[in-house]
């Protein structure tokens, strides 16, 4: 299982790579990657296990944040209700995003990453709606339509394996600017 001390931080270069393609099917190494980038998630948003294991809670997590220079990330978005599935849950594998709206959405509390410690304030602009392809660890391919946060989640994993960060987006002279058309979200 991952740990906060297997995230690499910023400054790491592998967080500033273009990762590589990920070849079917999967090696064990890359099923086992898979795996554990899930779980991660799946502990960190558990508030007893996120605290037994000392955790940032975490919503995304690519293979570069763990030193692994692969087009591969964890999404888990849950649901407002608990009880509720997840809104998006999957492993994206070399994941493209195919279309995007041309309105513009943001978080209203700007976005944060395992791998950045500090605070970096203002809003993040991206796109309100996403197709996005991507394969899923049995090799099967997905396309679907995503909004909002879970838009949002998987344009900024998505980011990770270009070597963007979020922070890259922020307007640095303005950062919390934002144009009428632009919604925000939370």
């Amino acid at each position: 299982m991952f740990l906060m001390k297997d995230i690499v931080r910023d400054g790491d270069p592998v967080l500033r790579k273009e990762a590589e393609k990920v070849a079917f099917p999967l090696s064990d190494e890359d099923k086992q990657l898979a795996h554990d980038l899930m779980e991660y998630l799946e502990v960190s948003q558990d508030p007893e296990l996120c605290e037994k294991y000392q955790l940032r809670a975490g919503v995304g997590l690519a293979a570069p944040q763990v030193g692994e220079s692969k087009m591969m990330a964890s999404v888990l978005v849950p649901a407002e209700d608990e009880n509720s599935d997840p809104l998006f849950k999957d492993v994206i594998i070399n994941p493209v995003i195919v279309s995007n709206s041309v309105q513009r959405g943001a978080l209203t509390e700007g976005e944060g990453c395992l791998s950045v410690d500090e605070d970096i304030p203002g809003y993040v602009p991206r796109a309100a709606r996403i197709t996005l392809k991507y394969t899923d660890v049995d090799g099967e391919e997905h396309k679907l339509r995503l909004k909002n946060y879970p838009a949002i989640v998987c344009q900024h994993e998505i980011d990770h394996l270009h070597g963007t960060l979020f922070y890259d987006h922020i307007d640095k002279d303005n950062p919390f600017s934002k144009t009428e058309d632009e919604i925000f979200i939370y």
